[in-house]
């Protein structure tokens, strides 16, 4: 969120519309034959960037997500730069290939060139998880080299691919060795846990293209990735979970033991402190053209009031609160602290919000969630607050700062209020940091209001896009979060307060009141139903305060009792 006029930094570009003629799969002409080898290198990347050539550097190797082994490809567009990698594989003239690959983002491309017949190419408008992309070629009669890749679209965020092969006739190339039986998995950890189902993850294995979940020793499910949710557990009982790797060599043996234990069931995660159906205000403490309000000044409607925002000290990961006095018109931190008392003496919940535009608070080591913690719960004891929100648009990492906030959590105690206000993009997967962080604490986490707006077009739960403004965007895009294992009280809707607060994105409270009728009810939705209702939903938030009070609080005054009469 801005301090300036805008809300976020990130714009992401209109998305560009292609001609299915020009990008049609396709037709498998061929099929390998049982002496046909694949003739790519290194298609799992499990060797860096050997064999391939990324266009302006875009290409570097991850350790997730990956769909097999403990390694892929992330390769990121940036300007117009397409993110292209490629690798040219020796093929035998007049045969035909059929070229594979597995991917995930937004606008994936895989294809062939210098064939010497017909170059092929086929492409996806994306999933939220590895989507196979499948097409052939034949070779010319003088074709001894043919040049694959993939890559990604203008505007567009980063994509992953992993595990492609070219499959025909050796062409004098060879093949990459056969694998070995991989390794034993280490780093087995639990993550979030309710009262029927366990999280997992643990450290990819070089040469792995699979992994077995055991469950007390029986084995329960087989993944690609390197991380499951264990299902259909009881409340409250302890468990032991090992993993074990797989290639077509076989299985390695089973990793360390780790318990994990489920919930005690009954009654929504988050804090009991903060109404069944919230509505959450930004409070700026700054003055950027919006009204300027002392806290005392916001509208009762808010239960949630996010001051925006901490400063980064000299100490990594630690934070700070100066209040803006000259800019607030002589605002004095007593005034503030009194007003802060106020508003928790009515019920409300005031909490430090983390980041923003231009924050640059980075919690990337044990010693900096240290830091961030301490620091966090210090100016809880000096000003008051309730809790924190984590607005970081910068970044995140989600092992240092679930540590840091259940560091925190351990200080502040039950009254804690957390709440998160990602980017779309940064709730598209589970696989995100962002998400994971989400999960990681979902047991003291109150809610995740995303931001939706300032994105451009994203994908819904249904694999389709959907452009932002509209009840589908909202309701689609929800779906995402609430069918990734976030409790329904554990989202919100963000939305800008006005046409002054975002660059893009606002939509009436109108839409906002329909998209919350749609998800809690299953009425006044768009052409996008969610399977279900989520009677609990949380609410609404909005940036911010200000600006809804400089269009005469005309968002809180329609969104607030809508929210508060919800299911």
């Amino acid at each position: 969120m801005d301090r300036t006029t805008r809300s976020r930094r990130w714009f992401a570009r209109a998305l560009a519309v292609v001609a299915a003629s020009a990008l049609g799969v396709a037709g498998l002409t061929g099929s390998a034959q049982a002496a046909d080898v694949n003739v790519a290198k290194n298609g799992g990347f499990e060797s860096g960037l050997a064999n391939w050539t990324c266009t302006a550097g875009s290409g570097a190797t991850v350790s997730s997500p990956v769909h097999g082994g403990a390694a892929a490809l992330r390769a990121t567009p940036a300007g117009q730069d397409n993110a292209k990698c490629s690798q040219a594989v020796a093929v035998k003239p007049n045969s035909t290939y059929v070229l594979s690959a597995w991917v995930q983002g937004s606008y994936v491309y895989l294809g062939a060139g210098g064939t010497g017949t017909t170059d092929v190419s086929t492409w996806t408008p994306g999933a939220s998880g590895w989507q196979q992309l499948t097409t052939s070629f034949t070779t010319g009669a003088n074709t001894t080299s043919v040049t694959v890749y993939m890559h990604g679209w203008y505007g567009q965020p980063a994509y992953h691919a992993d595990d492609l092969t070219v499959v025909g006739p050796d062409g004098g190339g060879g093949t990459d060795p056969e694998p070995g039986i991989p390794a034993v998995p280490s780093g087995l950890a639990t993550g979030a846990t309710t009262a029927s189902s366990v999280a997992l993850s643990w450290n990819g294995v070089s040469g792995a293209t699979g992994y077995n979940v055991y469950r007390n020793g029986t084995k329960t499910q087989a993944v690609s990735g390197t991380s499951a949710t264990v299902t259909g557990l009881s409340a409250s009982t302890s468990y032991q979970f090992q993993v074990s790797a797989t290639n077509a060599a076989g299985e390695s043996a089973k990793s360390a033991a780790v318990t994990g234990t489920t919930t005690g069931g009954g009654g929504d995660p988050g804090n009991p402190n903060v109404p069944k159906h919230a509505l959450t205000g930004y409070w700026q403490n700054f003055n950027n053209g919006a009204t300027v309000q002392r806290l005392s000044d916001v509208q009762a409607q808010y239960d949630i009031i996010a001051v925006s925002f901490a400063d980064a000290t000299a100490t990594p990961g630690a934070v700070t609160f100066n209040l803006d006095s000259s800019g607030l018109g002589g605002y004095t931190v007593a005034q503030f602290k009194a007003d802060v008392a106020a508003k928790k003496a009515a019920g409300k919940s005031v909490i430090i919000s983390i980041g923003g535009e231009k924050g640059t608070i980075t919690v990337n080591s044990a010693a900096s969630a240290t830091n961030f913690a301490n620091s966090v719960h210090a100016l809880m004891q000096e000003y008051g607050f309730n809790g924190v929100d984590i607005d970081l648009e910068n970044g995140l990492n989600s092992a240092y700062m679930t540590q840091a906030l259940r560091s925190l959590s351990q200080k502040a105690g039950s009254g804690l209020v957390i709440t998160m206000a990602p980017q779309t993009i940064d709730m598209q997967s589970t696989s995100n940091e962002y998400f994971k962080t989400a999960l990681n604490i979902k047991d003291i986490l109150t809610v995740v209001n995303m931001q939706y707006y300032n994105s451009g077009s994203m994908l819904g739960c249904d694999g389709k896009v959907y452009s932002q403004g509209s009840v589908d965007f909202l309701t689609a895009l929800a779906c995402i979060q609430l069918e990734g294992g976030l409790a329904p009280s554990q989202v919100g809707l963000g939305v800008p307060a006005s046409t002054s607060g975002a660059g893009s994105g606002y939509v009436s409270p109108t839409i906002v009141n329909n998209a919350l009728d749609c998800l809690t009810r299953g009425t006044n939705c768009g052409s996008f139903k969610p399977s279900k209702t989520y009677p609990s939903l949380r609410g609404a938030m909005t940036w911010s305060t200000n600006w809804d009070a400089k269009a005469g609080n005309a968002w809180s005054n329609a969104v607030g009792p809508h929210v508060h009469n919800l299911p």
